[in-house]
Formats: structure tokens, sequence, C-alpha cells
């Protein structure tokens, strides 16, 4: 599968992203590391970015790789996740 036509991010420097079928009407969209690590047995390590219901081209945080947590503002995302920052008035005057 693709990434949606609206997503609006390139993969970092030395990852990649894969869509898998996740639910119905959702679709899980994966970040890949494309390093060897140890502990992964030689196999290319993987993080949930989000999920993307294709009904109505929302997305969506994950609260871990199972679960679809709240709807999300695509342009409020970042290359490596969709979960919002949890920042304080003083953290946000820094970014």
């Amino acid at each position: 599968m693709k990434l949606p036509e609206s997503f609006p991010h390139t993969a970092p420097k030395g990852y990649h992203y894969e869509v898998e079928s996740f639910k119905s009407g959702y679709l899980a969209i994966w970040l890949y590391h494309e390093y060897d690590y140890v502990f992964a047995g030689g196999e290319c390590v993987r993080s949930i970015w989000g999920f993307y219901r294709t009904r109505d081209g929302k997305y969506f945080a994950p609260v871990n790789a199972k679960t679809i947590g709240k709807e999300v503002a695509v342009d409020g995302t970042r290359d490596f996740t969709s979960m919002p920052l949890n920042l304080n008035p003083l953290e946000r005057a820094f970014i």
C-alpha cells in the first residue's frame, strides 16, 4: 500500500514509511529505521507513526501500535510521529 496523498512528511534520512491495513477503514502508518540492530536479529526496527481513516481522510495519534488515539491535525504532526507535543508555555516559547 502507499501513503495517502494528503500525507505531508518525507521520511528522515535512514528511515522509510510503510502502510498496512489495520482495521476496517483504517490504515496504520509505520516508520522503519533502516539500520540493523543486534537486539532485532538483523531485522529493521519499526515504530507506529499513526493511523489514517480512509473514509474521511483524518489522522489519529497512536496510544500504542494496536490502539487508535485522538484525532490530530496533520499540520501539527512531525516526521517521526503523529503524537502531539505536550509542552508547557515556557517550553513552547523555545520552539
